[in-house]
C-alpha cells in the first residue's frame, strides 16, 4: 500500500499513461493492492484494497467468531486475503485475454444469466431481486457488468481446455484401490438403550435399579418395553430405539462398547458422566464396498474434472508468467 505522493506511486505513476496515472493516484485513496496487465493488454488495471476486503468479509469474520485467536488468527487471515488477491488478480488477466482477444458475449447470453439468477436464488420473483441489488447499492447496469465478467471468465476457463479429457482405465482402478471408502457403506448395528440418571446423593438405588432390569432382560424380557418404563432420556417413548448407527453416532467409549456386543447381546451396566447405560445390539450391518463396475463412470467423472482444473490452472500460470503484476 502508498498514499499518493508517496516514492512508490510516483515511480508507478512515471511508467503508466497519464490518464492511468491519475486513476491509480485516486485509486490509492482506497489502497491499492495490486496493478495488473496481461500480454498484449493496451492497459494496466488497478486491483484495490476494498474489493480484497469485499471479497474476503464474510470468512474473516466467520473466522472470528469462530474463536480462533492471537498468531494463529493472523496468519489465517493473511492466508485469506493472499488467496482473494491472487484470484482477483488471475480473474483479471482472463478479462484482460478476453479483450485482447476481442471476443464478444452475446446479449442474450448476459439476460438468460440473469433469468436464471431470478428464477434460481429469488423464485422467479423480480421485484424481490431489484429490492436485494437496492439494498446493496447496486444499479442493474452495474449487477448486468457483473454478470457479464462473471460469463467471461467462465467461458475462458472452459475454453481453455480440451472438451474431450480422457482417463485412462489403469487410473481409475488405482483410484478406487486406494479410496475404497468413499463407495462403501460403514459398518452399522441396530441399537436400543437404557439410560438411569445417578441419584443425587449417590445412593446406589439407580444402579441397583438397573442391574434388576439388566437381570430381567438376561432372563427374556423385552428390552425395548423395559425401555419404555424406566429410561430416563429422549428415546423413551419409541423404547429406547436408536435405529441404525455408525462409529460416528455416540461418543467414542459408549460406541466402542456398543461394537462390541455380539447381536442380541446386552452390556454390563456403564456409568458415565452422571449417567448409567445398557446398550443392547438388536442386528448388525457389515461395510459394503460397491464394486468398481457400479462407480466406474462417477470416479471417471471425478479425475476428469480434476484433470479440467489442472489444465484451467496451467494456463492461468502461462498469463501471469507472460503479464506485468505488481502487488503492495
Amino acid at each position: 500500500r502508498f498514499e499518493p505522493g508517496e516514492p512508490q506511486a510516483r515511480a508507478l505513476c512515471h511508467r503508466l499513461p497519464l490518464a492511468r496515472a491519475i486513476g491509480i493516484a485516486q485509486e490509492t485513496l482506497d489502497g491499492v493492492a495490486a496493478v495488473v496487465q496481461g500480454a498484449g493488454a493496451t492497459k494496466s488495471e488497478v486491483i484495490t484494497v476494498s474489493q480484497v476486503r469485499e471479497l474476503v468479509g464474510p470468512r474473516e469474520k466467520a473466522l472470528h467468531d469462530s474463536g480462533v485467536q492471537g498468531k494463529e488468527l493472523v496468519e489465517q487471515i493473511k492466508k485469506i486475503r493472499t488467496d482473494a488477491l491472487n484470484n482477483l488478480i488471475d480473474r483479471q488477466l482472463v478479462l484482460q485475454e478476453f479483450d485482447k482477444n476481442k471476443f464478444v458475449i452475446p446479449e442474450f447470453a448476459i439476460d438468460e444469466q440473469i433469468q436464471t439468477r431470478i428464477r434460481e436464488d429469488f423464485s422467479g420473483d423480480r421485484k424481490a431481486f431489484t429490492r436485494t441489488l437496492e439494498a446493496q447499492g447496486l444499479s442493474m447496469d452495474k449487477f448486468r457488468e457483473m454478470e457479464k465478467k462473471s460469463i467471461i471468465v467462465q467461458s475462458m476457463r472452459s475454453k481453455s481446455v480440451k472438451n474431450d479429457v480422457v482417463i485412462p482405465p489403469k487410473r481409475i482402478e488405482e483410484y478406487f484401490a486406494k479410496n475404497s471408502e468413499e463407495f462403501s457403506t460403514p459398518e452399522q448395528i441396530k441399537l436400543r438403550m437404557i439410560v438411569l440418571k445417578k441419584d443425587e446423593n449417590d445412593s446406589g438405588v439407580s444402579k441397583n435399579m438397573l442391574k434388576e432390569i439388566r437381570e430381567k432382560i438376561v432372563a427374556g424380557a423385552e428390552f425395548g418395553k423395559l425401555a419404555q418404563m424406566y429410561s430416563q432420556d429422549s428415546t423413551k417413548e419409541n423404547e429406547g430405539d436408536w435405529g441404525w448407527i455408525d462409529r460416528h453416532t455416540l461418543n467414542e467409549s459408549l460406541t466402542r462398547i456398543a461394537f462390541k456386543l455380539k447381536t442380541g447381546e446386552v452390556s454390563d451396566i456403564v456409568e458415565m458422566a452422571g449417567n448409567f447405560y445398557l446398550l443392547y445390539v438388536e442386528a448388525r450391518k457389515k461395510t459394503v464396498t460397491k464394486p468398481l463396475r457400479e462407480v466406474r463412470a462417477e470416479i471417471e467423472k471425478k479425475l476428469a474434472q480434476e484433470e479440467r482444473q489442472k489444465l484451467q490452472q496451467h494456463w492461468i500460470d502461462s498469463l501471469r508468467k507472460k503479464a506485468y503484476i505488481k502487488t503492495f
